[in-house]
């Protein structure tokens, strides 16, 4: 729902804040979207992302409307609060289901929602993310494109999909390899989840808060005149807290290894290594889907030169294939995206048996086809971008 109304905090909105997935209102000139999903961590569905477009559609092209801000919803001993967490990225037991039923969905899910990141990062208006708690994946997908990204302290962001037998998605290719250094590449491929301090230093966030300060400063956009993009960061610079950067001894470890150009050499750079991150590492890196561990790293390095509409159009094509792996001998079901997916989310043994056994074991032969489109140019569903 949309309204023209007084803005309020979480505990006194309508009674249909309880049941909608997407939330929003209009205070002043801005453009307020809250992710109501708590119990999924605000995991998005093809419902909210549908919700979230058509809003972004309807005040892109709204002259009283200035800037859109963004945040999710937690729960907690006292019902609903507001921040806490931002978006725990697709649903991914949605995408088993689907993918099992032959549900068409599926396909509507990745086409509309690579769409809407590419909405968020040409969006012509100042967009604000309010990044507390987990942001991965999806949620990455969503916060990224904004103008002004914001974490606090207790800011979880990941890519983690190859945990899943995927790859990092929604964009990810594009942003991961516009990181410093080397650092997209080690992101992608091992997941690891980011401090905050880390994510500000790595150019995925543009300033941590205190998560305490989040509820006045989401409604002093509100309260704003002239609501642009200088205007705002004049707003929150106050409120800023200065990050202490890991960022400068990781970046010491991480590129040496993660700009080699392949994943075998990778895997042997870190196993001749004895430093402990090295070796935890390793560790974290075998337990990926071999197969999507090639695939991640062709993809990230491919995206450094591509446009954000080209690596989205990248990114739907190898999304296609991760789930249709026609080419590989295996239909939808036996997929390691839907193996991965099993072991994390449905039967929890986080044990998933890939199809291949070790790094070493991957061709070009089965990577390679994961890049060429299954359809025609003028057929492609992001041929609009």
């Amino acid at each position: 729902m949309t309204q023209r109304a007084p803005h309020m905090l979480l505990p006194n909105q309508p009674s249909s804040f309880q049941t909608d997935q997407v939330i929003s209102e209009i205070v002043g000139t801005v453009g307020f979207i809250t992710l109501n999903r708590p119990a999924a961590l605000n995991a998005l569905s093809l419902g909210m992302i549908r919700s979230i477009t058509a809003h972004l559609l309807a005040w892109r092209d709204d002259d009283a409307i200035q800037a859109v801000a963004l945040r999710g919803v937690s729960k907690s001993d006292a019902g609903l609060v507001p921040f806490g967490a931002f978006c725990a990225g697709g649903d991914i037991r949605f995408f088993h289901q689907a993918v099992l039923a032959g549900n068409p969905e599926l396909e509507d899910f990745f086409t509309e929602e690579y769409a809407l990141n590419h909405l968020i990062h040409t969006f012509p208006k100042p967009t604000v993310a309010f990044m507390d708690g987990i942001v991965m994946g999806g949620g990455m997908g969503l916060g990224q494109g904004t103008s002004l990204r914001l974490v606090t302290e207790r800011t979880k962001m990941a890519m983690p999909e190859t945990q899943i037998g995927l790859f990092p998605d929604v964009g990810g290719g594009y942003f991961l390899s516009r990181c410093p250094g080397h650092l997209g590449e080690w992101l992608g491929l091992v997941g690891e989840t980011v401090a905050p301090a880390d994510a500000v230093a790595f150019g995925l966030a543009d300033g941590l808060v205190e998560s305490a300060q989040m509820p006045a400063l989401w409604q002093a956009l509100g309260e704003m005149t002239q609501v642009t993009l200088p205007a705002i960061q004049d707003m929150v610079r106050p409120h800023l807290a200065a990050p202490k950067d890991h960022a400068s001894r990781a970046r010491d470890l991480i590129d040496p290894v993660f700009s080699l150009p392949t994943v075998p050499e990778i895997e042997q750079a870190l196993s001749a290594s004895t430093n402990p991150w090295a070796q935890d590492t390793l560790a974290l890196l075998r337990k990926r889907s071999p197969l999507m561990l090639h695939v991640a790293l062709a993809q990230i390095c491919k995206a450094r030169g591509l446009s954000l509409a080209d690596d989205l159009r990248m990114e739907r094509n190898l999304v296609r294939h991760s789930f249709h792996p026609y080419h590989l001998g295996q239909t939808a079901a036996q997929s390691d995206t839907v193996e991965g997916i099993r072991a994390q989310a449905i039967d929890k043994d986080r044990s998933p048996k890939w199809h291949a056994k070790r790094i070493a074991d991957i061709t070009p032969e089965q990577v390679d086809p994961f890049f060429a489109s299954p359809w025609p140019e003028a057929a492609h569903p992001l041929r609009g971008l």
